[in-house]
């Protein structure tokens, strides 16, 4: 018998892996797309096989570089330097950082070629924060195809450009509509902020003006002279104490007076309370710069209404200089306060009588059946409700006040003069002596220093009195 043998078959491959997005080499280690991107925005993404997603991470990187050859001088034949040669960012960069190299001189055809300082500055930080905005980008490309690779590795699923994209939308489409408002603001606020922050430390002042003089960079130097130099030292001490004095008088009395007439309005034995309101709010209603100019004309010591009645009624001899007698400095003072209070009581009567509307009836029932009296009503539930609701926006009717420019310019212009300041009056407020520093003496760098120092006073002060209210800690 004949045994034929038959041909072991060899064992069938194992089934290989379809190719599709996702498979660009199985094992490949997550920091390399990661990397590709970190070199070529959009790199790591075609690595990974999404094309959709390397071509928007890509156009980026394209429109970033188009833009600085665009801008720039790149094909001068000369040899490169960022002032000449640079474009929108390596140009705005340069700037930012040295604030010009060549001054303008006058010439007999005007001022002569050169870089302008400020607006050197002012372009540096638009390039500054839009690389800063581009290097967001560059970060969510980097981190987007070292991650994906990374879930590749552990075996999950490849995804789709358009799948991700859609994804997104569902996903972040609170975080992508407030995209524009996010970018209006960088430009809008911030750079502004940042704009007078530097200022604060160059040597940008009356004596050092562009395009003229070139700007350059001090350090502290400002700082010194506002906390070192006995003179400006006694300036900003003086004005620094009667600022925080005016913000907690007038926050007080427009509280009190506000909270005052609310309880009265609110009372059952009042007849036509809502006609009274309406009176009340008439001061609110009218311009407060409007009011400011009636009240210094009304208040004028040599033509003004005040003065002449006092002296015609006989309480005195003279007509009294409200606002320019320097001897007598709290005189213009105290009317700068009633001026307030009389702009300011009109918005706590309105808040605090929306407010006393919504306390039940049953609260002040079962209190004057436990024998309590109004005072007593008034004091263990009218004021705890009234304060708790009404705290955050005394503090900032407090920051409002600290900052209350209008009043102050308007009505009393700073004065009386007081010999001991320096471009300062008696009554001015940090923010009024900044206007002055700035505009009317042009010492640009001392006021952006003065606005450094509202900035960390307003803000530390309004943080530790927010943080404590419980009506903050609950939203």
């Amino acid at each position: 018998m004949t045994v034929t043998e038959t041909p072991e078959r060899p064992a069938p491959a194992p089934d290989r892996a379809p190719r599709g997005p996702g498979r660009a080499g199985p094992g490949l280690p997550a920091p390399v797309p990661g990397l590709a991107s970190a070199l070529v925005w959009g790199a790591g993404q075609l690595i990974n096989r999404q094309a959709g997603k390397a071509a928007f991470f890509f156009a980026f990187f394209a429109g970033t570089v188009v833009w600085e050859i665009a801008t720039g001088n790149y094909y001068a034949g000369m040899d490169f330097t960022p002032r000449l040669n640079g474009g929108f960012f390596i140009r705005g960069l340069w700037g930012l950082f040295t604030l010009g190299t060549q001054p303008r001189e006058m010439t007999m055809t005007g001022l002569s070629e050169g870089d302008n300082s400020i607006v050197l500055m002012a372009n540096g930080l638009i390039a500054f924060l839009t690389l800063a905005l581009l290097a967001i980008v560059w970060i969510w490309s980097v981190r987007d195809a070292a991650r994906y690779r990374a879930d590749l590795n552990i075996g999950r699923g490849p995804e789709t450009s358009g799948l991700y994209f859609r994804r997104l939308w569902e996903g972040a489409f609170a975080y992508i509509a407030l995209s524009p408002g996010l970018i209006l603001l960088v430009f809008m606020s911030v750079l502004p902020v940042l704009f007078g922050i530097l200022v604060a430390f160059t040597d940008y002042n009356r004596d050092n003006l562009p395009p003229k003089n070139l700007v350059n960079w001090v350090g502290f130097e400002n700082f010194a002279t506002i906390f070192a130099v006995p003179s400006w030292t006694a300036t900003f001490m003086g004005i620094l104490v009667w600022t925080l004095v005016w913000a907690v008088l007038a926050t007080v009395t427009t509280y009190a007076a506000g909270l005052l007439l609310a309880v009265l309005l609110a009372s059952r034995s009042v007849k036509f309370p809502r006609v009274w309101r309406s009176v009340f709010l008439l001061p609110w209603a009218v311009p407060a710069i409007v009011s400011a100019l009636v009240f210094r004309s009304m208040f004028n010591g040599q033509f003004g209404p005040v003065s002449q009645w006092l002296v015609d009624v006989g309480l005195t001899d003279e007509r009294v200089y409200w606002f320019t007698d320097p001897s007598h400095p709290n005189l213009a003072r105290a009317v700068a306060l009633l001026v307030n209070l009389w702009l300011g009581f009109p918005f706590f009567m309105a808040l605090v009588g929306g407010v006393l509307a919504n306390i039940p009836d049953s609260y002040y029932e079962a209190a004057r059946i436990d024998g309590a009296g109004s005072f007593q009503q008034f004091r263990y539930i009218t004021v705890p409700i009234v304060q708790r609701t009404v705290t955050p926006l005394i503090i900032l009717s407090f920051v409002h006040n600290f900052n209350n420019f209008g009043v102050i310019y308007f009505l009393t212009e700073g004065g009386p003069d007081n010999v001991d300041y320096r471009f300062a009056g008696s009554t001015d407020l940090l923010v009024t002596w900044l206007f002055k520093l700035t505009l009317d003496n042009r010492l640009y760098n001392i006021g952006a220093v003065m606005s450094l120092v509202i900035f960390v006073i307003v803000g530390a002060i309004s943080v530790l009195n927010l943080n404590r209210t419980k009506a903050i800690r609950e939203l």
